[in-house]
C-alpha cells in the first residue's frame, strides 16, 4: 500500500512537470505569434502608407495628363484661330484655310488649276460663295445689274433707272428684290463693311434741293443706305454712304446710252476674309 501511494505521488509530480513545460512552450509560441502579428500589422500599415503615396502620385499624374490633353485641345483650337502669313503676304487662319478647302472642292477644276498662291485660292473661294449669294438670274431680264469680284472685294453696280427717277434721289420700289437679296447677304455676315457709292453722268444739275452732281451722288447713296437700314434691317454700323459725282465714268459721256451707263449706284462689299467663308454656305 505504501508503495502504491509513493508511485501515485511520483506520477502526480511528473505530470505537473510536463504540463508546466508544455505551458512554457505554448506561451513562447503565443509570444512569437503576437510578435508576428504585430510585425504583420506594422508591415500592412507601412504598405498602406506607401500605397497611399503611390495612389496620390497616380492621381497627380492623371491630373497632369488631363491638363496636358486640355492644353493640346486648346492649342489645336488656338492654332486654327491663329493668323498665318503666307509667302505672298496673305493673312488667314487655319480654320479659314479648312473652310476654303471645302469651298474649293466645288470650284471649276480649270479655274482651280490657275490658282498659284494662297491669295488666288482665297479669291476663288470668295468668288464661288458670292456668285451663289448674289445670283441675279431670278431677277427681271431687263434689270441692269452687274456683279464684279475684284480679289476679295465685291462690287455690285445697279443702273440709275432701276433705283431712281431722272434727277431724283428717292429710291423706288423697283429695286426691292435686289436690295432684299443684298440685305440677306449683309445680314448673314456681320463682319462685312458695305459702301454705297452714287455716280452721275457729266450733265450738270442745280435745283432748290440739289446743288450739283456731288450733291446728287451723295444724296442717292444715303437714300439707298437708309432703305437698307430701315426697310431691310441692315445694321447701320456696317453701312457707308459716299458720292463720286461724274468723275469715275464707265464710258465717255458722249451719247444718251453712254450717259445712262454712267448713272449708277455701286455697292461694294468688303469682307473680313477670315470670317467670310462661313457666309452663304450651300444648303
Amino acid at each position: 500500500m505504501k508503495k502504491i501511494s509513493i508511485l501515485l505521488v511520483a506520477a502526480v509530480i511528473l505530470s505537473s512537470c510536463v504540463s508546466k513545460k508544455k505551458y512554457l512552450e505554448l506561451e513562447q509560441q503565443h509570444g512569437e505569434t503576437v510578435s508576428e502579428l504585430t510585425k504583420t500589422r506594422v508591415e500592412k500599415e507601412d504598405l498602406e502608407t506607401k500605397f497611399a503615396v503611390i495612389e496620390a502620385r497616380v492621381n497627380q499624374y492623371n491630373s497632369k495628363i488631363q491638363s496636358l490633353n486640355e492644353d493640346v485641345e486648346g492649342l489645336t483650337i488656338e492654332n486654327k484661330a491663329k493668323f498665318q502669313v503666307s509667302e505672298d503676304g496673305t493673312v488667314a487662319s487655319g480654320a479659314s484655310k479648312e473652310k476654303m478647302r471645302e469651298t474649293l472642292k466645288n470650284v471649276d477644276a480649270e479655274k482651280l488649276a490657275g490658282a498659284k498662291t494662297l491669295k488666288d485660292s482665297m479669291n476663288l473661294a470668295v468668288q464661288y460663295n458670292l456668285s451663289k449669294a448674289m445670283d441675279t438670274s431670278d431677277l427681271d431680264e431687263d434689270a441692269d445689274i452687274a456683279v464684279d469680284i475684284n480679289e476679295t472685294v465685291v462690287m455690285i453696280s445697279i443702273a440709275d433707272d432701276m433705283l431712281f427717277n431722272t434727277a431724283s434721289y428717292r429710291v423706288g420700289n423697283k429695286a426691292d428684290k435686289i436690295l432684299q437679296k443684298l440685305a440677306d447677304v449683309i445680314n448673314s455676315e456681320p463682319s462685312l463693311d458695305v459702301m454705297v457709292e452714287g455716280h452721275t453722268d457729266s450733265r450738270s444739275i442745280n435745283t432748290d434741293k440739289i446743288a450739283d452732281n456731288w450733291d446728287l451722288s451723295v444724296l442717292r447713296a444715303t437714300s439707298v443706305v437708309r432703305k437698307l437700314q430701315n426697310q431691310f434691317k441692315v445694321a447701320p454700323e456696317q453701312l457707308i454712304a459716299s458720292g463720286r459725282s461724274s468723275y469715275q465714268p464707265l464710258v465717255e459721256n458722249n451719247s444718251s446710252a453712254n450717259r445712262a451707263k454712267n448713272r449708277r449706284t455701286r455697292i461694294i462689299l468688303m469682307p473680313n476674309i477670315d470670317k467670310f467663308f462661313a457666309m452663304m454656305e450651300a444648303e
